[in-house]
């Protein structure tokens, strides 16, 4: 009896993955191993950047929350220590916004806790 093979599920998972790995550069677009490899090492990047994220935007809104606070005569550690102990409970991405987008805002935010 011949040996019986599932060309057809086969077929099919590699066709997944190298229609995933489409505009990649050289050999890792069309070459089985290669674009396995590569769309493997895609995903564990992916699954490390969704954390680096978090951390790359909390960053990006202490700069520009301290640059506002600099132009109100204050610096972020100042600023933030006077929102805690005023009571003022208000994250780092929507102070940022301020800052950045309604600036008026921040400064009666700021005026506040002076």
């Amino acid at each position: 009896m011949p040996r019986s093979v599932n060309h057809v599920a086969s077929r099919a998972k590699r066709k997944k993955i190298l229609k995933l790995t489409r505009g990649y550069f050289g050999a890792r677009k069309n070459v089985w191993t290669v674009a396995k490899n590569a769309w493997e090492k895609g995903l564990t990047y992916a699954y490390r950047d969704r954390r680096t994220k978090k951390r790359n935007f909390r960053a990006l809104w202490i700069q520009r929350i301290n640059a506002a606070a600099r132009l109100e005569g204050m610096s972020y550690s100042q600023l933030m220590g006077l929102l805690h102990k005023g009571g003022i409970e208000i994250n780092r991405k929507v102070l940022a916004d301020l800052a950045v987008n309604h600036p008026e805002a921040f400064k009666a935010i700021v005026a506040k806790v002076k």
